[in-house]
């Protein structure tokens, strides 16, 4: 109650107003905060939870809206509070899109995020002598921030990253904090994460033209009539990055972790010296090792895939008749986008359990996808007997690999590293259709697999080694990856190009897409290639994901750069090459692209490799 006012003074009707909103509020933080409790794998055991938790906030946030007057009168409700309420409803959006990978919610998230700004809820925090506020109002800077990154609204990211940094200085020199070089790296990760892309387009008048990868209506070649393909559905997928050279400012990361998961306590801003100085060891680690690109838990090849397996996003505004929550009871009847989850750095034992869930949870006629990219593990001896786990494979972290706080020794040269995931560690889960995307210095290692089971298996596997001046640009992402995300930004890539004009790009798209018709009939009347491939076919993310791979590997093997057979992709079960990535019309297909963005004379006329 505010002022000198007694409760015997006001009367009993706003009385109640009070004490049922400061039930609501309660109720709501309670149950927000046992999100973090919540296991973040499997489909089922999280969606009452979810349930409840939005319908208490829907009750909330309508209360406040109903009853404004007597609770800025007799409670003292202030914007601030508004905007944490709001804040909250935007991270139960975005954690509704993490669960369920649909991007409808991220618009619903970003509605929110965009809500507070424009009515300057946290305007007035910076007049008040309380650090932790101000802490309030940067977090939700950078959650609106990784919202518009995942939505592509990449101008408003910077006019945003300038707010930030606005109120970073603002906040550092107010309160002399130890954590500025924290938030200083948040800052320089979303820089280096609007820089990733190696080439833009640009319109007549030179402004960047930001388009989104996502799949579109008509950006698939449907199937021909007739055509016989799998009914498989992609249903799972499990996104892992974990490669040496993605440096992790460890205080940076922790404390973004915190945010954008929503776990951190109010008190984060009280960090302790030593973090401020381990992260100033990161920075000059990171300045020394070149990293790759990422942000918050999420490296530049983790976002370019997740977005590979995704749709557009459509606005639930016009399927909700509410203003605002999504109830427990209004969910879309149909899933549109494979279910993901983001792994970044798991450890073996992490990864094993996450593949576990989704393999129990997979429906029937589905497929897991499970792409990986991480640095490489080599055999460290040649064995008598070559099996599954004699190849090598791909690393897992050890940084959590401790005992009594000290790193574990390294094991004796002839054991197998214990965090390698091998080939043979994925055998059990070819008990359903699986397709593996393998982006490592050692992905040839999963060339070695045994189909046990019969069930459709495929292994799309990058290039081990790339030309010198193809390796400069490795910081800004993989190139093989970025083939599977945009082909045509990976090809102007590859030709050194830096900047494309919007009509030309426009051109250059739509010639690609008869591109992908014609890659599609090949896989298709093949007589030599593997059922698998056609079995995988009928599922439109994974048909576009094969016919980029297609591309990619004709447009290598043409690329004069590129000379050794390291350098091109390769799969499990192997494609014809005659049919498909040597074939004389795709090879034209490439040839005509290039003298398209004027860079034909970096392609060969025909292979110069025979394989």
């Amino acid at each position: 109650m505010t002022g000198a006012e007694t409760e015997d003074d006001i009367p009993l009707g706003e009385r109640k107003t009070v004490t049922d909103f400061c039930y609501l509020l309660d109720k709501s933080k309670q149950l927000f905060n046992g999100l973090r409790d919540l296991p973040q794998y499997g489909h089922k055991q999280w969606q009452s939870y979810f349930g409840r938790t939005f319908d208490v906030y829907t009750k909330l946030w309508k209360f406040q809206q109903q009853h404004r007057q007597v609770l800025d009168t007799r409670y003292g409700l202030k914007r601030w509070q508004i905007g944490e309420v709001a804040s909250k409803i935007g991270q139960l959006y975005y954690h509704y899109y993490l669960r369920t990978s649909e991007t409808s919610y991220l618009n619903e998230a970003f509605s929110f995020y965009s809500a507070i700004r424009h009515r300057s809820y946290y305007f007035q925090v910076n007049k008040e002598n309380r650090p932790e506020l101000v802490v309030k109002k940067l977090r939700y800077y950078a959650r609106y921030i990784v919202v518009c990154l995942l939505l592509n609204k990449m101008d408003l990211v910077k006019v945003l990253v300038k707010e930030l940094s606005e109120e970073i200085e603002d906040y550092t020199q107010r309160f002399n904090t130890e954590d500025q070089l924290e938030w200083n790296l948040v800052l320089q990760e979303v820089a280096s994460f609007v820089e990733a892309d190696p080439a833009v387009v640009l319109n007549d008048n030179n402004v960047v033209v930001i388009s989104s990868n996502r799949l579109q209506e008509g950006s698939v070649p449907p199937l021909e009539q007739g055509m016989v393909v799998g009914q498989l559905v992609l249903a799972d997928s499990l996104i892992i990055g974990n490669c040496n050279n993605q440096v992790s400012f460890s205080s940076s990361s922790y404390l973004l972790h915190s945010l954008i998961k929503g776990s951190g306590s109010d008190g984060l801003f009280q960090l302790e010296q030593r973090v401020a100085s381990q992260v100033s060891s990161d920075v000059e680690a990171a300045s020394q090792a070149g990293y790759r690109v990422k942000f918050s838990e999420l490296t530049i090849d983790m976002f370019r895939m997740l977005q590979a397996l995704e749709r557009e996003p459509v606005n639930l505004a016009t399927q909700t008749s509410k203003q605002g929550v999504l109830e427990s009871s209004e969910k879309p009847a149909k899933r549109e986008n494979p279910h993901k989850y983001l792994l970044y750095k798991p450890t073996f034992s992490q990864l094993f359990t996450f593949l576990s869930a989704s393999f129990k949870e997979l429906p029937a006629n589905s497929v897991l996808l499970v792409y990986l990219s991480a640095t490489g593990v080599f055999p460290c001896g040649h064995s008598d007997y070559e099996g599954p786990y004699d190849f090598g494979g791909i690393l897992t972290n050890t940084n959590r690999d401790v005992v009594n706080g000290e790193t574990v020794q390294k094991r004796n040269q002839a054991q197998k590293e214990m965090h390698c995931l091998h080939p043979g560690d994925l055998f059990p889960f070819t008990r359903k259709p699986l397709f593996i995307i393998v982006d490592s210095s050692n992905s040839t290692a999963y060339k070695n697999f045994t189909n046990l089971f019969g069930q459709p298996l495929v292994c799309l596997l990058s290039p081990t080694t790339y030309p010198k001046g193809v390796q400069d640009q490795s910081q800004r992402g993989s190139l093989f990856t970025l083939f599977l995300y945009s082909p045509l930004l990976a090809f102007s890539s590859v030709c050194g190009l830096n900047s494309v004009r919007a009509g030309l790009w426009e051109r250059a798209q739509e010639f690609l897409r008869k591109v992908y018709r014609d890659i599609g009939q090949m896989i298709t009347r093949s007589r030599t290639i593997d059922q698998a491939f056609l079995q995988f076919f009928g599922d439109e993310f994974l048909r576009l994901l094969l016919i980029r791979f297609v591309f990619c590997s004709a447009a290598l093997r043409l690329h004069k750069l590129f000379r050794e057979s390291q350098s091109f992709p390769e799969s499990y079960p192997e494609l014809p090459k005659k049919d498909t990535v040597e074939s004389g019309l795709l090879q034209k297909h490439v040839l005509e692209l290039a003298a398209m963005l004027d860079v034909r004379n970096l392609f060969w006329e025909e292979s110069q490799e025979t394989y």
